[in-house]
């Protein structure tokens, strides 16, 4: 079995540099440690293709309930290429 690699919390994930199948657990979890670094704005690259995998990345982020938004990127951010998300402060007394 390979041992998992570090990947820097920055706010930015890029979902080219992984397996679509890791996706579904993948993603909660980096949501997970952005809100425990404050990072509540979080752009995630899922690139444009054939939308497939925006929709996987969609379809998870409706079923959390630490997602407050998100909306495709502006032009600027990826256009339809990326999401932005935003989410929800972890409460006072669980930080």
């Amino acid at each position: 079995m390979q041992e998992p690699v570090p990947y820097p919390i920055t706010g930015e994930l890029d979902l080219h540099t992984f397996n679509p199948k890791d996706i579904a657990e993948l993603l909660p979890e980096y949501l997970r440690v952005c809100r425990e670094k404050n990072l509540l704005k979080v752009r995630i690259i899922h690139g444009k293709g054939t939308g497939t995998l925006r929709e996987t990345v969609h379809s998870i982020l409706r079923r959390l309930p630490e997602v407050e938004h998100f909306a495709l990127a502006s032009e600027y951010f990826g256009g339809w290429g990326a999401t932005i998300v935003t989410l929800k402060p972890l409460a006072k007394n669980s930080q």
